[in-house]
């Protein structure tokens, strides 16, 4: 139920549309629904006899990961006569497979563990920009929350991010617009790191760490170029890791912080992190990595 969605991954997605008329009494008696992708048509019903308006399944060949689709729809009245199409709507796939994934998850060399909270990870990379970009995608989730900045700005607005699944069988991830992010040459990215439902204290009986006792990044870029060619960037042992002002978060517990310890510009090219540590390159249990389910905080 979103309009024009990104990073979705669903295997046939469904498609309404509402119409509208300056007239009384009118009603579809037909649909036809036209999907392309980079200008080319994948799909199309041709003429529907139908007044169906509302969760139209997908019907055309099968949607690839990261790529862009465009569909518009065009009905006809009551009295058989045919409206123009109407503008165009989008959706954006995400990644729809394990093999999709290239980043690899990583630990902050920090991190004590779970018998207490521990301060807030922060963990940061940098990569190169090689071209004019023509769009930029960050795929990124944790086991624990996250926040993402590149080049000094944080990405999105969403909070308690991934959010709250049943972490052993699947962990959302999220799919961020980072175009306007990115610049020409030197580029870096941040992220920091909360214990939230995944390592805190959750339920009673001072019960902590139910799903797991380290905390862990997942992030992955893709970088499409002007002249065609695509690059992907993500997490990886050249990352490197300390803490910051954050010195215990808890969902429960409220937040502990040191303004003393922030560090300006960690997330920003240049920033001297010769003092931070390489973080630790993990190979967690199989879990399903899905898009989320509902709406964002």
């Amino acid at each position: 139920h979103k309009v024009d969605p990104l990073g979705i991954d669903v295997a046939q997605p469904r498609l309404s549309w509402q119409l509208r008329s300056d007239s009384r009494g009118v009603v579809q008696s037909a649909y036809q629904l036209e999907v392309t992708r980079d200008g080319r048509k994948v799909w199309d019903t041709g003429k529907v006899a139908s007044d169906r308006s509302v969760l139209v399944p997908y019907g055309g060949p099968a949607l690839e990961s990261s790529r862009r689709y465009a569909w518009r729809v065009r009905v006809w009245d009551g009295g058989g006569r045919p409206s123009p199409w109407s503008a165009p709507g989008h959706w954006e796939m995400g990644l729809l497979s394990s093999g999709d994934w290239k980043a690899r998850w990583i630990e902050a060399a920090q991190d004590e563990g779970a018998k207490a909270s521990q301060p807030a990870p922060v963990l940061r990379g940098t990569f190169a920009v090689k071209g004019k970009v023509r769009s930029a995608r960050a795929y990124v989730t944790s086991l624990g929350l996250y926040e993402l900045e590149i080049n000094g700005k944080r990405v999105g607005d969403q909070l308690f991010t991934p959010g709250w699944t049943s972490y052993h069988h699947r962990i959302q991830y999220q799919t961020y617009d980072v175009t306007g992010h990115l610049r020409a040459g030197e580029n870096a990215i941040g992220a920091m790191l909360g214990d939230g439902w995944y390592r805190g204290f959750l339920a009673w009986k001072d019960r902590r760490a139910v799903y797991g006792d380290r905390l862990a990044l997942l992030c992955q870029l893709r970088i499409e170029y002007a002249d065609g060619r695509t690059e992907t960037v993500g997490t990886g042992e050249t990352w490197k890791s300390t803490t910051g002002p954050i010195r215990s978060s808890d969902i429960y517990n409220g937040e502990t912080y040191d303004a003393r310890l922030e560090r300006p510009g960690w997330s920003a090219p240049g920033y001297a992190d010769a003092d931070w540590a390489p973080v630790v390159v993990v190979r967690p249990r199989e879990r399903s990595l899905v898009a989320p389910a509902g709406p964002p905080v």
